[in-house]
C-alpha cells in the first residue's frame, strides 16, 4: 500500500514522494519531523521539498504552537496545497448520472445530475459525460489544464487494472469496453485540449480511474465519516444491489474486482425469480429496486426502477413501504453472513431504497440471524453523504493514486523537477 512506502525502502532513500506522503498523512509536518522520520540530512530534505514546492504541491504555513526543544522559533508547518489542481468525478446509475468538480481535499465546487441511461451504451454515455465535464469547468471558471485526474463509478464489476467492466449484468454493451480511453478522448474533445500537459505532470493525458460505484461510495463514506473504522461495509440498494468493502483504509476488490457483488447471492425466496444475469433466485431479483418496481406495477402502482420506488417511499405509499421492509429482511439475511465473515464496525445502507422501512427490515433479520458476537460492536447506519458519496470516493481515489509516493515521483520527473 502507498501508506507503507517509506517503510519498504531504506529510510535514507526516502524520495520526495515519500516526504509528500508523510506530510499528507500528518505523520510529519515540519522539516525537522521529516528528518527524524526518514533519517535524511537537513540539506537532502530541503532539496526534495524544493521539488514539491516548485510543483505547487506543498506550501509552508504558519508555525505550530510550540517552538523547538531548544527554545527556538516555532517550525513552519508544511501543508498539502490543494489549490494547484482539481479533480473531475462522475457516477453512473442505471438511468441517472451525477458529475462534479472537486478540490484535492474532496470539497465539491460545482456539480450536475440528470437522466443518462447506461442502456444507451458506452459511446453515447461517455461522450455525454465529456460535455458535462466541460460545462462544470466553465461554471467554475477553471481550465482543462487544471484537471489532474478523472474518477468514474459504474454499476458493475470492474477490473481496476484495465478500467474495464467485466460481464456487468445491468450494463448491456459495456463488457470489456475501453472506458478509460473513451472518457479521456471525450474530455479532450469537449474541453478543447488534451489535458495533463500542464502542472499535473501527465503528458500523455489526464488519468482516468474507473471503479464500481458501491466501492467508491464506501470509500467516500468511510474516509469522510468513519476514518478510524478498520472494517467498513456499504450496501447500495437501488435498481440493483451491491456492496463496497473498505479494510484498513483500502478498498477490498478481490482478485479481479468481483468482491461485494452480493446482489447475485441466491436466496430461498427467489427460486422462481429471473435475474438480469440470467440466473434464478438472485437477491437482486427479489429485493432490488427493479424487482420492487415490477411488483408495484403488478399491484397497480406504475414504477420502472429504484428511483421510482424511492419517490413512492418518500410519499409514504403503503405498498411501497411494505415491500421495502420485506426487501430489507431478505437483504438482512444475506448480510448476516457478510457480517459474520468480515466482522465490520460499520454497516451502511445506501441507495434509492435506503429509507427507514428498508433499514428496519435489515436490522430485524440481521440481528436475528447473526451471532451476538458478530454484532456486539456493529453500527448499522444510513448514508451521510447521500448521492454525493460516490463522487467524493471517486475524487479521493484519484488523489490517492496520483500522490502516492512512486506515482508522485513519476509525475515530478514528467514535470522536469
Amino acid at each position: 500500500m502507498a501508506g507503507d512506502r517509506t517503510r519498504e525502502r531504506p529510510r535514507s532513500q526516502a524520495s520526495a514522494g515519500d516526504l509528500l506522503h508523510l506530510v499528507r498523512s500528518g505523520r510529519a509536518i515540519t522539516r525537522g519531523a521529516l528528518q527524524e522520520a526518514t533519517g535524511l540530512s537537513r540539506a537532502t530534505v530541503g532539496q526534495r521539498l524544493d521539488r514539491l514546492f516548485r510543483a505547487g504541491w506543498l506550501r509552508e504555513g504558519a508555525g505550530g504552537p510550540a517552538g523547538s526543544p531548544t527554545g527556538g522559533r516555532p517550525s513552519l508547518r508544511l501543508e498539502f496545497d490543494d489549490a494547484h489542481a482539481v479533480v473531475l468525478a462522475a457516477s453512473l446509475d442505471t438511468r441517472h448520472a451525477r458529475a462534479a468538480l472537486l478540490t484535492l481535499t474532496g470539497e465539491l465546487l460545482v456539480e450536475r445530475s440528470g437522466a443518462l441511461s447506461v442502456d444507451e451504451g458506452p459511446e453515447r454515455v461517455l461522450g455525454a459525460l465529456g460535455g458535462w465535464f466541460a460545462g462544470l469547468l466553465k461554471e467554475a471558471g477553471r481550465s482543462a489544464d487544471a484537471v489532474c485526474g478523472i474518477g468514474l463509478g459504474v454499476p458493475g464489476p470492474v477490473d481496476t487494472a484495465t478500467g474495464r467492466v467485466v460481464q456487468p449484468p445491468i450494463m448491456p454493451g459495456w463488457d470489456g469496453y475501453d472506458i478509460r480511453g473513451r472518457l479521456g478522448r471525450s474530455f479532450a474533445e469537449q474541453t478543447g485540449g488534451a489535458g495533463g500537459s500542464g502542472r499535473s505532470g501527465d503528458a500523455a493525458g489526464v488519468p482516468v480511474l474507473v471503479d464500481n460505484d458501491a466501492n467508491l461510495m464506501a470509500y467516500g463514506e468511510q474516509r469522510t465519516g468513519h476514518p478510524d473504522c478498520a472494517a467498513f461495509v456499504l450496501v447500495k440498494v437501488s435498481t440493483g444491489i451491491g456492496a463496497g468493502v473498505v479494510v484498513g483504509g483500502q478498498i477490498y476488490r478481490g482478485i479481479d474486482g468481483g468482491a461485494g457483488d452480493i446482489g447475485h447471492v441466491r436466496v430461498p425466496e427467489g427460486a422462481g425469480a429471473l435475474c438480469r444475469c440470467g440466473s434464478y433466485g438472485c437477491l437482486a431479483a427479489v429485493a432490488g429496486g427493479r424487482a420492487l418496481a415490477r411488483r408495484l406495477t403488478e399491484a397497480g402502482v406504475p414504477a420502472e426502477s429504484g428511483s421510482d420506488v424511492r419517490e413512492l417511499l418518500a410519499e409514504g405509499h403503503p405498498e411501497a413501504v411494505r415491500l421495502a421492509r420485506e426487501a430489507g429482511r431478505s437483504v438482512g439475511e444475506v448480510l448476516a453472513t457478510v457480517v459474520t465473515l468480515l466482522n465490520p464496525g460499520v454497516l451502511m445502507i445506501a441507495g434509492d431504497l435506503a429509507g427507514t422501512p428498508f433499514l428496519t427490515g435489515v436490522r430485524e433479520l440481521l440481528y436475528q440471524r447473526a451471532l451476538p458476537r458478530s454484532t456486539a460492536h456493529l453500527d448499522v447506519v444510513g448514508a451521510r453523504l447521500g448521492e454525493r458519496s460516490a463522487l467524493v470516493g471517486a475524487g479521493a481515489l484519484v488523489v490517492e493514486h496520483l500522490y502516492a509516493p512512486d506515482r508522485a515521483e513519476e509525475r515530478l520527473a514528467a514535470l522536469g523537477l
